[in-house]
């Protein structure tokens, strides 16, 4: 399916409430297989997609937020040094919405034309 990610180990790909969804989007996945790539190192995903229901449950975004379109993920990413590599992978194959925390980087592939303005927040 994917070259670096599997759902089948990659469990945080699928809706950690337990419904079962994984409904991560093919093309933004592949963005991510040359991100990861790119970065040089692997990367542990600890954020995938999340059914509507679970996302207003944890997250401020509600019941649309990025991780409920397959399109976003969290990557652990414990350094800065760590999160400048995947943020400059991530910007070479086109992305501009980044979240970033102390232990993760968000990612997600969403445009204006989604509802979504692009940008750069903290957690």
């Amino acid at each position: 399916m994917w070259k670096y990610f599997d759902p089948a180990v990659d469990t945080k790909l699928t809706c950690s409430c337990g419904c079962g969804r994984m409904e991560m989007n093919d093309s933004f996945m592949k963005k991510l297989d040359l991100i990861r790539e790119e970065a040089g190192f692997g990367f542990r995903v600890t954020s995938g997609y999340r059914c509507p229901t679970h996302n207003s449950n944890v997250s401020s975004t509600g019941e649309r937020g990025p991780h409920t379109t397959g399109r976003a993920v969290d990557i652990a990413a414990p350094s800065s040094t760590m999160r400048l590599q995947i943020l400059e992978a991530a910007q070479k194959q086109g992305l501009r919405r980044f979240g970033i925390a102390k232990t993760f980087i968000h990612l997600d592939d969403l445009k204006q034309s989604d509802g979504f303005p692009e940008g750069i927040w903290t957690y």
